[in-house]
């Protein structure tokens, strides 16, 4: 497996993989103004977008998964289905948390909706702690939506 910088040749790969991982993650656990807004063609759209911010991980020369980091967010991590379990979260987590550390920060955090077990499962395996609830204000067409999230955090040596 290799990490990188995305480039704009990966968007569609990167669309791809957020959409359905969005899907399995959040559908009924998001308010469904959030599901509203969040449109197959919003995942090509933001991914082409967030370049700039995303690392891949390329496995057998395909995308296999990626992260955004914005500061001291870790905004996504998803791993297209057919590589979840094989080790590629963990090492795109590692990679945002390096990031993070990086650009100064002495602490990561991130978003999760309460009801995505299997993420939070996951995030906590890697050593992330949930610091409680917090209202996460999602950007849409018509203004902010609101969506009750958790914030889990990880200090970072």
């Amino acid at each position: 497996m290799t990490l990188r910088p995305a480039t704009s040749a990966d968007a569609d790969a990167v669309a791809k993989i957020w959409y359905q991982g969005w899907q399995d993650g959040h559908l009924g656990n998001v308010p469904d103004a959030l599901v509203r807004i969040r449109t197959r063609e919003s995942f090509w759209t933001r991914a082409a977008e967030r370049v700039g911010d995303t690392t891949v991980a390329v496995l057998d020369g395909e995308v296999a998964g990626f992260v955004m980091v914005v500061g001291d967010e870790v905004e996504q991590v998803y791993v297209s289905s057919d590589h979840r379990g094989s080790g590629v979260a963990g090492a795109l987590l590692t990679e945002a948390e390096r990031l993070v550390r990086a650009g100064g920060h002495g602490r990561a955090w991130l978003a999760v909706a309460p009801g995505n077990a299997r993420a939070r499962r996951f995030y906590e395996r890697c050593g992330w702690a949930d610091e409680g609830e917090f209202d996460n204000r999602v950007a849409g067409p018509d203004g902010l939506v609101s969506v009750p999230c958790l914030r889990y955090v990880k200090p970072l040596a």
